[in-house]
């Protein structure tokens, strides 16, 4: 992504960029600067916001305390607000100038640290805010001992395979140009490991599954300025203090015009999505068999043959992908 020059000391790098690795003060201040103009670029937004509407709806039961955490806009908390199950939903959002958009209750406050009393939701959500936090485990546990017993976290966050088009292209040009790369797309996190870390944190009956999104567009340039137009412009701390070249530009836009272009000559460009549905421990809570107690074979129900499992995380996992314009 495109890079800025940084001429007011924005975030400089921390001693351990790998447990640090976003410059959170510089995605707040980019985020504030682009607020006004959120609603234009907020597809992703709410495209999730309707798919956590309709995991919402399925459950049978009402949350009379919800807070819905990195709100934005506030695209999240309208959309469930129109669900009858859906008490009083409070907004939680770092960036007052995105904040003061939002319809519910305010609360201004960082996703790393919660200003929530232990067991005193029964619902939490976010929808692509918490896959730029630097403590990721951390905030999960405290979402966890936010909700109670028997309370539900539902979260959308951007999964692994995002912008991968991108980062090869700028890395390719990079590599052409001046013989060595430079971060430039964020690291995120996988199916898998999502999965174990909702059981770290202690949350009962973990799921997640993942959708591929790939979204056209004219060029290259017109994705670039979409992301700067989302306030998600580079924050690593291992970025370049530099802007970017303008040759490495023009080289990474052909690079991925090349690669990635359909035949209508429009790019693709991937955005993974991870849904997590997660419930707080209670002992009313249905639990797995233990194993070796069933009176009967699956597979010879089903007369078939028998294969082991791979070990792995009891997180159960699917994916699908859509395109769009």
């Amino acid at each position: 992504m495109r890079q800025e020059r940084n001429r007011t000391g924005e975030g400089s790098a921390p001693e351990d960029l790998r447990s640090r690795p976003y410059d959170r003060p510089l995605l707040r201040r980019r985020r504030a600067r682009v607020a006004r103009r959120a609603g234009d670029v907020d597809f992703l937004l709410r495209r999730v916001a309707d798919d956590l509407a309709e995991r919402l709806e399925i459950v049978q039961r009402s949350f009379p305390m919800a807070a819905n955490l990195g709100a934005h806009h506030g695209v999240l908390s309208r959309r469930l607000r129109e669900l009858s199950s859906v008490g009083l939903m409070v907004d939680v959002e770092s960036v007052p100038e995105l904040l003061a958009q939002c319809d519910g209750p305010p609360v201004l406050a960082d996703e790393e640290a919660l200003p929530f009393a232990d067991a005193s939701l029964d619902l939490v959500v976010s929808a692509l805010a918490l896959h730029h936090v630097n403590d990721l485990p951390g905030t999960l546990l405290q979402i966890r001992r936010a909700l109670k017993p028997d309370g539900l976290f539902l979260a959308a966050l951007l999964g692994g395979s995002t912008l991968a088009e991108l980062g090869e292209a700028w890395l390719i040009a990079e590599e052409e140009i001046t013989g060595g790369a430079s971060p430039r797309v964020a690291p995120s996190i996988e199916v898998r490991d999502l999965g174990g870390l909702l059981q770290r944190a202690g949350f009962a009956l973990p799921v997640v599954d993942s959708e591929t999104v790939r979204v056209a567009y004219a060029n290259p340039l017109e994705l670039m300025r979409d992301i700067k137009a989302m306030g998600a412009s580079n924050v690593l701390n291992a970025r370049r203090r530099v802007p970017a070249r303008r040759d490495c530009l023009v080289r990474a836009a052909e690079i991925y015009a090349e690669r990635h272009a359909r035949a209508d000559g429009r790019i693709l460009a991937t955005f993974e999505i991870l849904s997590v549905t997660a419930w707080a421990p209670d002992p009313s809570q249905q639990k797995p068999l233990k194993p070796g107690s069933a009176s009967m074979r699956l597979a010879d129900a089903l007369g078939t043959k028998e294969y082991p499992a791979e070990p792995g995380p009891a997180t159960a996992r699917s994916s699908r992908e859509t395109d769009t314009e």
